[in-house]
């Protein structure tokens, strides 16, 4: 596929009229949430930097409680955790305990800063969820995106979480919507310019070629029924993948018309992608 084709297939923005209202909704929905739930914890640190903080929505039950942990995307180069708690109020009210995780932003960041402050955010979860509620030993990653892409790095195997003292097996399971797994083509359009992956980084931050997740884990993969042909195929292949390695994987379709930008509100209700996910975490 040549240039101008990767170009139109990832370019996301170019599949809705105007992408600005959807993130305002990100952002009101988020106050929302914390206007509902008092007792939420807002800005909570987990690194050294500013951009390296959580926020953390306590289960409405008593704990230990499964943990949603929440990473928003934006290509990389946008959001906030400030944008991405929109789903606490069901999702807490159902016995979760959700997370949203802030990340430096490209280009100023790189995408193995991007990856090494997720997979920091998920160590900090291990040892400190438990104050505020959560078990440490079922936390379910979640992401759009490339939020789907970094919840898909912390998700897959290899020898990184020993590195960080985590057991090998850090997460219970990932919800992945709209992901991005195989970063080669996007080196090669116009994403590059702001990410600036080479081809050895592209290949160390490409799921698809990392080591799987481990034989049994629970994974809902979802699309937006508007997405481009690149997105919708990158996740039949990562679903596939994952399949084959013995992942118990739910495939749940979107609703008719949804797009890449509002299909995280289907975590929001009781729709067939949020009960997918409460399956997956034990709450259904």
């Amino acid at each position: 596929m040549g240039r101008a084709a990767l170009d139109r297939e990832y370019n996301a923005r170019a599949t809705v009229p105007d992408i600005m209202p959807i993130l305002a909704e990100y952002r009101a929905r988020t106050e929302a949430a914390k206007a509902a739930l008092p007792g939420a914890r807002i800005g909570l640190p987990y690194g050294p930097t500013e951009p390296e903080r959580l926020d953390i929505y306590p289960a409405a039950t008593p704990g230990p409680a499964p943990v949603f942990v929440f990473i928003h995307g934006g290509y990389w180069r946008l959001l906030d955790a400030a944008d991405s708690g929109f789903m606490a109020p069901y999702l807490t009210a159902a016995g979760a305990c959700v997370v949203a995780v802030n990340y430096a932003l490209a280009p100023a960041a790189t995408l193995d800063e991007i990856v090494r402050q997720c997979r920091a955010a998920l160590a900090w979860l291990h040892g400190n969820i438990g104050r505020f509620g959560g078990d440490p030993a079922r936390i379910h990653v979640a992401g759009s995106s490339a939020g789907g892409h970094l919840a898909a790095m912390l998700a897959a195997g290899g020898d990184w979480p020993s590195r960080l003292g985590l057991p090998p097996r850090p997460v219970a399971g990932a919800t992945l919507l709209s992901g991005l797994y195989e970063l080669e083509p996007l080196r090669l359009c116009h994403v590059n310019e702001w990410m600036r992956l080479d081809e050895a980084a592209a290949v160390r931050n490409s799921p698809a070629l990392l080591p799987p997740p481990a034989p049994g884990t629970p994974l809902v993969f979802s699309v937006a029924e508007t997405e481009t042909g690149e997105f919708k195929a990158q996740t039949r292949a990562q679903a596939e993948y994952c399949a084959e390695a013995g992942c118990a994987v739910t495939a749940v379709p979107a609703p008719a018309g949804s797009n890449h930008f509002d299909i995280v509100f289907q975590l929001c209700a009781d729709t067939p992608l949020a009960r997918a996910v409460l399956r997956a975490m034990g709450l259904r």
